[in-house]
């Protein structure tokens, strides 16, 4: 093999899966989407994060070629979706919120019905069909029509759907929406096990904060069509912290002034936030201490020194609701 040859191969594979650069969409004086830049790394499930109307979807079709973008550009697996849009959809499955099939044929059928569409042949269709079928978990309803498929059912048919043609990225638009809690659970571990197994990347796009943190490496939170912010749910967290502050969660069986006082002289306490009806359960009361370090341990001394009765000691780091939030009031409402 040439020299040239696996260069150009090795640029491949380090190039991002999907790269999105100031990419704008306008309906009028309407903007949905404006000026994204975004990249995806191969291999990585990244959540796009937002309410409904946000312009996560929109963005999804620019990405798949389905509509044009005003400006900017998108790159899907180093193609131009607006001008290849063939060569995308090749390498791209997409499952929308609400998946369409043939409600009077059975799940095997659609599945080679796909295949087949992409060019796949019958036997190599119907082999990787029931294959598929046995990795999401419905292999015994292959024969059913999928007509009298729960909603559950159909999504994981879906996800079967659009890894019939091998793709390179899977983008997964609302998948758990209308599905029970023990459905969801099921459905978010299918897709990170098929995502580490088949190095697949995953563009996961949902409002539901909870879910999106279980299974993404990384987020994007998108607010009035733009990308307020985007890392690692840690790096977010941090990024929170303007002042480089910590909170430090504190729970004791006897709240004092003097116990307050003490707290208070640590060097490095910022301040104390207590509420005396905010009960972690019936036997102690909550406070969070803000610090500019991590002081653990000195308060967690000065307590047990005041004869409080430490019972509950933490500290402090954002969640994905903390996060969104946060983001969301910061900057999403500028």
């Amino acid at each position: 093999m040439g020299t040239s040859v696996v260069t150009s191969i090795h640029a491949a594979q380090d190039q991002p899966a999907v790269q999105l650069v100031d990419l704008t969409k306008s309906y009028g004086d309407y903007t949905a989407v404006h000026q994204l830049n975004l990249n995806i790394h191969r291999g990585e499930i990244f959540g796009l994060l937002g309410p409904n109307g946000a312009g996560k979807t929109t963005t999804i079709l620019m990405m798949l070629g389905l509509t044009e973008p005003s400006s900017g550009q998108a790159r899907i697996c180093g193609f131009d979706p607006a001008r290849n849009a063939l060569k995308v959809k090749r390498r791209v499955g997409y499952l929308p919120d609400d998946i369409g099939f043939y409600e009077d044929r059975t799940a095997l059928d659609n599945l080679i019905y796909t295949a087949r569409l992409n060019g796949i042949s019958i036997d190599e269709a119907k082999s990787r069909a029931e294959i598929l079928l046995e990795k999401t978990g419905i292999v015994e309803h292959m024969h059913k029509k999928v007509g009298a498929f729960s909603r559950g059912m159909r999504q994981r048919l879906g996800l079967a759907d659009v890894l019939i043609k091998n793709p390179e990225v899977i983008i997964l638009d609302e998948p758990t929406l209308g599905i029970d809690p023990e459905g969801v659970r099921e459905l978010l571990q299918l897709i990170s096990s098929l995502s580490r197994d088949q190095g697949l990347t995953v563009l996961l796009s949902s409002h539901h904060l909870h879910q999106v943190q279980q299974i993404c490496d990384r987020v994007g939170l998108f607010v009035q069509g733009k990308l307020i912010a985007c890392g690692d749910i840690q790096s977010l967290s941090n990024q929170l912290n303007d002042e480089g502050s910590i909170n430090i969660e504190v729970g004791t069986a006897v709240w004092t002034e003097a116990l307050q006082a003490s707290i208070a002289q640590i060097e490095g306490v910022l301040d104390i936030y207590r509420n005396p009806d905010d009960k972690g359960n019936e036997e102690y009361d909550l406070a969070t201490i803000v610090c500019d370090r991590d002081l653990t341990s000195q308060i967690a001394e000065t307590i047990i020194r005041s004869h409080a009765n430490l019972v509950y000691l933490r500290r402090k780091d954002y969640g994905l609701d903390d996060i969104y939030h946060r983001y969301f009031e910061r900057k999403g409402a500028r």
